[in-house]
């Protein structure tokens, strides 16, 4: 019989992604065609991949729900299937709401999809995933779930307690995907400075590091997603000692303000986060700092709000993103707070804020005008090589144009280059 051909739709964070190439990989294995993230459906069957952590996020699996389903009653496919955090939620609702879906899956049990299309889900194949992103990266997830929690937060509703991957098993992943010639790999979690709490009782993330810096082939490591409470600070001594770890760091703090933070349940102060930020600078010169704050929190006074802009002007975060509160049933804000603040008042917050990162961003951008840096191409685009420093991760930071008229390179190789001038947020360079 002829295998069908089927799409497969990531919505939200790299997490996400990783079960969907685990999903393809087992697709695949089976003699199916695969698509991922097509723009429109081509396949026989559908299954989308949603994100449930703010209401933005949902919106948008909602819609892309919608869009195929009309696609399914017009006749241009066969079957609909959805999985993910949003399902994971709200299974029964979203069954109800939208009966032209198959069926609704969480963010665990995927497995049984492959039952539903008559396939035994292949365990041998448990560690291995077809990547979707450029050959040359890929993310590995090293636990899931989170034991913070935050009073805003949705995700340990979602995913659970965290549990973190085996060491032996991660290090495989990471030997299996050098092989296939992966060179770059984003280190990824919910919570990273978490794990091995629950397998070996200690942070063990600085060991697991140092295992992957130590395969041969693994040219740069980056880390997502850490936590500012009980930083485990061997992992600096990694940074500043392990050529291949990036001097990068995706820490969210959220705010500053003692208040702020007190609301929020983070479980740290402004002196003791003032403090770490020195501490990274001080233990790995050349560091660059990415972080993700938030505004409009229940509470969030003039006061709080006046404290965090000065923060982000003192910190000078290489990266930044923030958000505006969005209230989740189930959070402790959702049950403990009034959502208090307009969201004309949030958005104005946002945009003040990000103004602010703005003009930060440029000053440090044109810093680097007359600096040689390594780089590494993503791809082409135009007129462009289009690249990324160790203090760039794919998707989210400034990239490094390069003119194709300098002559022809190659997607993957490294580079070095000499920045010749920069804007907000990307630079120009020559090789």
């Amino acid at each position: 019989m002829k295998k069908k051909k089927i799409d497969i739709i990531t919505l939200g964070c790299s997490k996400n992604l990783v079960d969907s190439e685990q999903l393809i990989k087992q697709f695949e294995a089976k003699g199916y065609e695969v698509k991922h993230d097509p723009e429109k459906p081509e396949g026989d069957i559908a299954v989308i991949n949603t994100c449930g952590f703010i209401g933005d996020a949902k919106e948008e699996s909602i819609n892309m729900i919608l869009e195929f389903a009309q696609a399914k009653e017009e006749g241009d496919l066969e079957r609909l299937y959805v999985m993910g955090c949003l399902s994971e939620r709200y299974l029964q609702e979203l069954a109800e709401e939208i009966p032209q879906v198959d069926k609704f899956y969480g963010k665990f049990n995927w497995k049984e999809l492959m039952a539903e299309l008559g396939e035994s889900y292949q365990e041998g194949l448990r560690n291995e995933r077809s990547i979707t992103t450029p050959a040359h990266y890929a993310y590995i997830k090293i636990s899931e779930g989170c034991d913070r929690k935050c009073s805003y937060c949705a995700i340990p509703i979602i995913t659970g307690k965290h549990t973190s991957r085996p060491m032996d098993e991660i290090v495989e992943e990471v030997k299996n995907l050098v092989a296939q010639g992966v060179k770059e790999f984003q280190i990824i979690a919910q919570e990273l400075t978490y794990y091995g709490v629950d397998l070996y009782n200690k942070q063990a993330l600085p060991e697991l590091i140092e295992r992957i810096s130590d395969v041969p082939g693994v040219e740069w490591i980056r880390l997502h997603y850490a936590y500012p409470a009980h930083f485990p600070e061997d992992l600096l001594r990694v940074m500043r000692e392990r050529d291949n770890v990036c001097k990068y760091m995706d820490i969210a703090l959220q705010h500053i303000s003692d208040n702020m933070l007190s609301k929020m349940r983070r479980h740290v102060t402004r002196q003791q986060t003032y403090d770490l930020i020195e501490k990274f600078r001080k233990e790995v010169p050349g560091i660059h700092l990415r972080t993700t704050l938030m505004v409009g929190h229940p509470g969030e006074t003039e006061q709080d709000f006046e404290e965090l802009k000065e923060f982000v002007r003192t910190a000078r975060f290489d990266r930044m993103g923030a958000f505006a509160y969005s209230e989740e049933e189930g959070t402790y804000a959702a049950e403990a707070y009034e959502d208090d603040i307009e969201d004309e008042v949030k958005q104005q917050r946002l945009s003040e804020l990000m103004d602010i990162q703005q003009g930060i961003s440029a000053e440090i951008s044109a810093l680097k005008v007359g600096k040689t840096l390594k780089v590494i191409i993503d791809r082409v685009e135009g007129d462009y090589y289009i690249g990324r420093t160790e203090f760039d991760s794919p998707e989210v930071d400034p990239e490094v144009l390069i003119a194709r008229s300098q002559g022809e390179l190659t997607i993957g190789e490294f580079y070095e280059v000499k920045v010749t001038d920069a804007d907000d947020f990307d630079l120009y360079a020559t090789l």
